[in-house]
């Protein structure tokens, strides 16, 4: 597994809420969004902050944090399904425990998700829409 982080993703109460301060308090630029549900923001050369639903994200990411801790996972995002299965082995194999197996999502991407040995959730993913362009602006 290569040292990246591409997406940072926070659970929020309300993702609207979120999209009124971070896009149009702070002026940052929405690169794809899901009303109500979830918001891909640019954060800096080839990162996304995702500002998801924290109920649909802990259900796919298979954390419950303890009242009052927002859920955050760290994505990992790579170029086919089978580079997802073989990072998620390394990563057992390196101790990690998975927690949800890699599947194919509704969105037609593919992901699973293991934690490291303090509970952090990392998501591996395939999307096939995510593209960095040479100046670090996502597409997804």
């Amino acid at each position: 597994m290569q040292p990246r982080v591409d997406l940072i993703s926070l659970g929020v109460h309300s993702v609207d809420a979120s999209r009124s301060f971070y896009v149009d308090g702070l002026g940052w630029p929405v690169r794809r969004e899901v009303r109500g549900e979830v918001l891909f923001i640019q954060a800096n050369h080839g990162l996304i902050l995702s500002l998801w639903d924290a109920g649909q994200m802990q259900a796919e990411a298979a954390t419950d944090p303890p009242a009052g801790i927002p859920c955050i996972t760290l994505s990992h995002n790579l170029g086919s399904a089978a580079e997802v299965d073989w990072v998620m082995a390394e990563a057992e194999s390196a101790g990690a425990t998975i927690v949800a197996a890699p599947k194919t999502q509704s969105w037609g991407g593919y992901t699973g998700y293991f934690a490291d040995p303090d509970g952090y959730r990392w998501e591996v993913a395939f999307n096939p829409g995510w593209e960095v362009d040479d100046g670090g602006t996502v597409t997804l």
